[in-house]
């Protein structure tokens, strides 16, 4: 495919934001090491999994 050089005008807003506000690229990256890029658990992990209780074949028919 070949470039065009189209920039679409949401790009270009979100461009012209991030170079006024630079802070806010650093904000994504600490936001997301907070709630994504956590080390993983992998024992508790298989705890949760082994305590959940299979669902039902019908949830809205409470006749089994």
């Amino acid at each position: 495919m070949k470039n065009t050089g189209y920039r679409s005008e949401f790009t270009q807003f979100i461009d012209a934001f991030l170079e006024r506000n630079p802070q806010v690229v650093e904000k994504q990256k600490h936001h997301r090491a907070t709630w994504w890029d956590r080390p993983q658990d992998l024992a508790e992990r298989e705890r949760r999994e082994q305590a959940e209780v299979a669902p039902t074949g019908y949830a809205y028919y409470h006749n089994p």
